[in-house]
């Protein structure tokens, strides 16, 4: 059975977000973001990559990494950070600013989210939803390592056809309304944006780009993640999977070598090991019930090539993981 390889990923690296702060600003203002070991255990503890986010929903600010240059944003567009690094958000560019305390990120993860921060005594000249999600990049996570550092959305910057407008506003009206289940709500929403904005960075690849993501979009190669993905234990050969993408053995594997960037074989190994790390921390199943889950005759046979692959005994990925 074939599947969606990212909708498969995302569910398997443990994607998950929360909108943290809703801040009103009046000029001048800049605020720096959080440190990354502040905010990931509140998020998703165990986890080991953080991705920031922030949507402008009123008037227009600027964003920058710290020893980067400004990018301009304005209101219906969002800005990730799909490596969480240190950033600054800000009126006008080249401004500084400290990151908050410790004891201020402990109040807004205790309380009612998303935490509101005012800038300024006046009426608010811009308006921002920050949040972050979090997931973990070892000991696979091929979407990580194919995304640009930044990447920009919006209508404006996505020929009108982007679907961040509509989250926006259904972002500012559960913020506003606070109903029952709005955090709930606000962090399934986020999730949500990220899937739309990977989407459109996806669409934006030019023809010539390799990866990953280029090869959930080229058809032949699409479709034998898809068979992979959607049959992880299955005893794949490249010969079965040429057949049933229909084409050739040698091309199937120089053309999924060219534009993944490993061999076809070496990618199902690879993926096999993600899904029992996520099956070791996330469920409690023997390590022989893994291991047949992910296609191996042996619980022997598993945990050598676990070992190999991770560096670590599957019993000592799973005690990490508690």
């Amino acid at each position: 059975m074939a599947t969606d390889p990212l909708s498969d990923l995302l569910k398997t690296v443990r994607l998950t977000g929360a909108v943290f702060f809703e801040i009103a600003a009046q000029d001048p203002w800049a605020v720096a973001s959080p440190a990354r070991e502040l905010i990931l255990p509140k998020i998703l503890p165990g986890a080991d990559h953080l991705i920031a986010y922030h949507v402008v929903t009123v008037g227009r600010c600027f964003a920058k990494v710290v020893g980067g240059k400004p990018i301009s944003l304005e209101a219906g567009e969002v800005i990730v950070f799909t490596n969480g690094q240190p950033h600054i958000m800000s009126s006008s560019p080249d401004m500084r600013a400290d990151p908050p305390m410790a004891d201020v990120i402990e109040v807004a993860a205790a309380g009612e989210k998303p935490f509101c921060i005012n800038y300024g005594d006046g009426a608010a000249s811009t308006r921002l939803v920050c949040g972050y999600l979090a997931c973990d990049a070892r000991p696979f996570n091929p979407l990580l390592e194919n995304l640009p550092p930044i990447i920009t959305a919006g209508a404006a910057r996505n020929n009108g056809t982007s679907r961040i407008a509509d989250f926006i506003r259904f972002a500012v009206t559960e913020a506003a309304d606070k109903h029952a289940g709005s955090e709930t709500v606000l962090t399934k929403l986020s999730e949500l944006m990220f899937i739309d904005v990977v989407r459109g960075y996806l669409e934006t690849l030019p023809p010539a780009q390799s990866g990953w993501l280029a090869g959930l979009r080229d058809p032949l190669i699409g479709k034998a993640l898809s068979l992979l993905h959607g049959k992880p234990a299955h005893d794949w050969t490249i010969d079965e999977l040429a057949k049933r993408a229909g084409t050739s053995r040698s091309i199937l594997a120089e053309r999924f070598t060219d534009l993944v960037g490993l061999p076809l074989m070496h990618y199902l190994a690879k993926w096999r090991m993600q899904i029992a790390s996520e099956l070791l921390t996330g469920s409690n199943a023997n390590i022989a019930t893994i291991a047949a889950q992910v296609g191996y005759d042996s619980e022997a046979a598993f945990s050598r090539a676990f070992k190999k692959m991770i560096g670590v005994a599957p019993s000592s990925w799973r005690q990490r993981g508690s």
